[in-house]
Parts: structure tokens; sequence; C-alpha cells
């Protein structure tokens, strides 16, 4: 009787395993932010950031279908989750534009970093934030470094990332389905819109693009979105938190494969600390009470 009620949508995401869940939606956000990156030269980074917000939004309500009455406790996680989605979104393109796709995700992974050892005061999580200092330290020392807007914008979307786990968790405790999510994917296009239409100007309106981004809103929000929203209903954050762990590497490869971006074996190396790091440090956190 309890899921009699839920759309089509919720009870296929239902039947898929957690763990699942967050791994296609790591492998479909790197795939979509690939494909995005190939539309910069068209509509620049913040204009593909707008129009992948707004189809994204387009998707999510015509699925969902929202209802506007909701109390001032989750009109404001939905706000708040809004604005952290598209203030994320276009700091991580801007660094995508700037630098490569697996040098970006790795250095704004140090937002989710963050979360996992905020707090501690165990020596074993000072060590994992060493190892994950030295990787990104290593990553843009390499072959003359990386551009440092690139490195500013991938820190800034870091900081962003972690809000947006917080944000998430809550948004999943205090709406049903996908609704909340759909209302809040409308509160991003709208933050987003202005810089956009600015930023990218008619060029929003050539149907290629909109082909492609609406490919993009589907890989890089619809998708991914909507499984960690429900898998984070079904799992612990911490394991959540260990399974992203995957996503430099991913991120990494998706550049290799789509976009040619080779990283020098040191920067490889500097992925995998990374990585190795935020699998420590989520592994020995404390557990949810």
């Amino acid at each position: 009787m309890a899921h009699a009620d839920r759309l089509p949508v919720a009870r296929l995401l239902g039947g898929i395993p957690p763990t699942a869940l967050v791994l296609l939606g790591i492998v479909s956000v790197q795939v979509g932010a690939a494909v995005a990156k190939q539309l910069f030269a068209t509509a620049g980074a913040v204009g593909t950031v707008t129009l992948r917000l707004v189809v994204a939004a387009v998707v999510l309500v015509a699925i969902w279908r929202p209802s506007l009455r909701m109390d001032r406790r989750t009109l404001t996680v939905v706000l708040t989750y809004g604005v952290v989605l598209a203030a994320m979104n276009l700091c991580f393109y801007s660094a995508i534009e700037r630098i490569p796709l697996g040098a970006a995700v790795t250095i704004e992974f140090l937002g989710p970093l963050a979360v996992a050892v905020a707090g501690s005061r165990r020596w074993l999580d000072g060590l994992w934030v060493l190892l994950a200092g030295a990787g990104v330290v290593l990553l843009t020392r390499v072959q003359g470094g990386l551009l440092w807007t690139g490195v500013l914008f991938a820190l800034a979307a870091g900081a962003l990332w972690a809000a947006y786990i917080l944000v998430t968790a809550k948004l999943g405790s205090t709406t049903s389905d996908g609704k909340g999510l759909a209302l809040a994917m409308v509160v991003g296009a709208a933050v987003a819109l202005p810089f956009g239409v600015t930023s990218a100007g008619t060029a929003l309106l050539d149907p290629v693009v909109l082909a492609a981004a609406a490919a993009v809103a589907l890989m890089s929000s619809v998708i991914p979105y909507s499984l960690e929203l429900e898998a984070l209903r079904r799992m612990p954050p911490r394991v959540f938190g260990i399974l992203m762990s995957l996503e430099p590497a991913v991120a990494a490869v998706a550049g290799l494969l789509l976009l040619g971006e080779h990283l020098a074996p040191a920067q490889w190396v500097a992925v995998c600390c990374v990585v190795i790091a935020s699998v420590g440090a989520t592994r020995s956190a404390r557990p949810e009470v």
C-alpha cells in the first residue's frame, strides 16, 4: 500500500539496487560533462549550463508533475537546493572550459572529502586529507601546471558540491519521489537563465545546440540527480560517499575517451591519490545514528 500511489518511474528506480543507482549516475554525469564540453565553442560554458538546467527542469516537471503546496521548511530546502545546484554547475562548467575534465573533477572532489572528515579529530582522517592535498598539488604542478582560473573554479565547485551533498539528503527526507527535485531544478534554471542569456544570446536558440543540450540535460541532470536522490533514500550517506569516490577516475577516463584529454602518468597518480583518500576518509567516518 505504501508504494501503490508511486509513479511508474519511482517504482522502476525502487527495483534497482542503490549501489547500481549510484554507479550508473556517476557514469551518466561524466559522459554528459564530456558531451557538454563540446558545446562550449557554440554556446559557451555558461550558456551550456543554462540550457542543461532549463531542459532538465522541463523534463522533470513533466515526469513528476510536482505540486506547489509545501510548508515553509520544505520550500526553504527546495530553494536552497536549486540555488546551490545552479552555482555548482556554473562553477564546474567554467572549470572544465579551462582545464581537463579529469583534473577539474579531481580538484572538485575535495568538497565531498571535506564532508567526510568534517569535525573529525582522528589522526587517520588527517592523513587522508594530506594524501588528497598532495594529489591535488601533484595534479596542478605536472607539465607546467593547470590554468589557475580553472583551478579556482574547480575549488569553488567543490565547496558547492559539499553543500549539495548535505542539501540533497535534506531534500530526500522532506519531499516524496522526485517532486522536490523537479521544483528545485526549476529554481536552478531560473537562477542560471540571466547569466546564460547574457553570455550566449541567440546561440541558445540554435536547433543543433538545443538538441545536444537536451542530451546533456538527460545525462548530467535528469538521470544522475534522480538516481542519487533515490539512492540516498535507501543507503547511508557514508556508503554513498564511498561509491562517489570513483567519480574522479571515471571523469579522467571519460575525458580521455571522449575528449582526447591525456593526463600525464603523474597526474593519473594524483587522481588515484584523491580517490584513495576519499574512500579511506569515508570508510573511517563515524557511522550515522
